[in-house]
């Protein structure tokens, strides 16, 4: 169903190019998608290479990207990457699992994600929306993120498993909310042993889905007529 609701799923950072998805990943830890893509046009335009993150002054990173959070730590994140990327890898960024989490800032989520959206090998990213919304379909129990990765893996076909993250993720932000799920405008309400997690009335449900899909996802949860359940 997830399928239906967001056919076009995707990455919502803004890149072109790996080094430029593999940076706005690493800032995107603790922050939105929308905050890092307000500084990445400024940010790659400056350092369009690893070798100029590599020879980059810190505190110059420091600057523009300031308004993502935690930017000192993620300043020297991207100067380090950069230069291991030279120092390691003739200034590419690899398609390795293993090479890709041993740089500065990466763990396997980033990993995960520059892999799947940079060069198509299937991957599960396994952020805060994707572990809410697998504990509440019931999908695992499992608590740790490498764990549920294993156990999510197991049951999704390997060739859905980007696709699968991202249409998770979509729901995540769109309906499904930490604090108050759109329970009564979901269109997966009926399959979802979680109902009633947030609000069930539509109108009030109705109010918190979000996202520019929100005509498509509040029709198809009111049944294709555009009346409420």
């Amino acid at each position: 169903m997830l399928a239906q609701v967001y056919p076009d799923a995707h990455a919502e950072l803004d890149f072109s190019n790996p080094l430029e998805l593999l940076v706005a990943t690493v800032l995107s830890a603790q922050t939105t998608d929308v905050r890092v893509n307000q500084v990445t046009p400024e940010l790659f335009r400056r350092f369009p290479t690893a070798e100029a993150y590599a020879a980059a002054d810190v505190d110059e990173i420091g600057e523009i990207i300031r308004p993502v959070g935690f930017y000192r730590a993620k300043a020297g994140h991207l100067k380090g990457l950069g230069e291991m990327l030279v120092d390691k890898h003739g200034g590419e960024v690899p398609e390795d699992l293993d090479d890709l989490v041993k740089l500065p800032g990466v763990g396997r989520k980033t990993a995960h994600v520059v892999r799947g959206n940079a060069f198509d090998y299937p991957g599960l990213t396994v952020d805060t929306h994707f572990q809410r919304l697998v504990h509440r379909l019931a999908l695992t129990e499992e608590k740790d993120p490498v764990a549920i990765e294993h156990a999510i893996g197991a049951i999704i076909e390997k060739s859905e498993w980007t696709m699968f993250s991202h249409r998770i993720i979509f729901h995540g932000r769109r309906v499904c909310h930490a604090r108050k799920p759109a329970c009564g405008a979901c269109p997966i309400a009926y399959e979802c042993p979680s109902f009633g997690a947030g609000p069930t009335e539509w109108d009030e449900a109705a109010e918190l889905v979000t996202g520019p899909e929100r005509e498509h996802i509040l029709d198809l949860a009111s049944g294709g007529d555009g009346s409420e359940r």
